[in-house]
């Protein structure tokens, strides 16, 4: 694939990832303000196919786009930028040992466990001081998150029952549409390229 293709591919994927970072929805029982949206699959499946630099640009791009209607002061997208990068470097390093459907997956679930792990340092130095210093107390995100799970009783709390299996269900979620999704896409984005140099040569 040539560099012109490339960064078309990159630009669709980042505009589509785009889109799909407005669509968030809640999980049951988890700390309400946490959404998941289906953006992290889009650029994980970019990542498989075209690296990770470009993942990387596509996961900018969406990030810089979402922050013009921030509603967490930069904080929400610098974490969400940390953590999908997270997960596209780890999932693509353990799959490039043996480019096989079975090291995708496991790249995949390690990127997850890792990237839940950067979710509960984000919460705990950016989110939760953003929402400190613009005046909602601890104690009052620790109530809300009470009222959903009475589990989640403190900071500790918070962070290993509401933000750690929050994000291992998201990194499942992106997995599944991944692993359903990278393969056929990639087929048929390299059928597309031999069709265009195919006429190229006879032109």
């Amino acid at each position: 694939m040539n560099k012109t293709s490339r960064i078309t591919y990159t630009a669709v994927f980042a505009a589509i990832a785009t889109v799909l970072m407005y669509f968030e929805f809640p999980l049951p029982f988890m700390p309400p303000f946490l959404k998941v949206d289906l953006s992290g699959a889009v650029v994980l499946i970019g990542a498989f196919i075209f690296g990770i630099r470009p993942a990387i640009a596509m996961i900018v791009v969406k990030d810089l786009i979402h922050l013009t209607q921030t509603q967490t002061g930069g904080s929400g997208e610098l974490a969400d930028f940390l953590m999908l990068s997270t997960l596209v470097i780890v999932a693509v390093l353990i799959y490039r040992t043996h480019k096989t459907r079975g090291h995708a997956a496991v790249g995949c679930i390690t990127g997850s466990v890792v990237m839940a792990g950067v979710g509960m340092l984000t919460n705990y130095f950016l989110i939760i001081p953003f929402y400190s210093a613009v005046g909602m107390p601890i104690e009052e995100i620790l109530a809300a998150c009470a009222a959903v799970n009475p589990s989640i009783n403190g900071m500790a709390a918070y962070l290993l029952i509401g933000v750690l299996p929050f994000n291992l269900i998201k990194g499942v979620i992106l997995t599944v549409i991944t692993m359903l999704v990278y393969k056929k896409l990639s087929l048929f984005i390299k059928s597309k390229q031999i069709e265009i140099h195919t006429r190229q040569r006879v032109h």
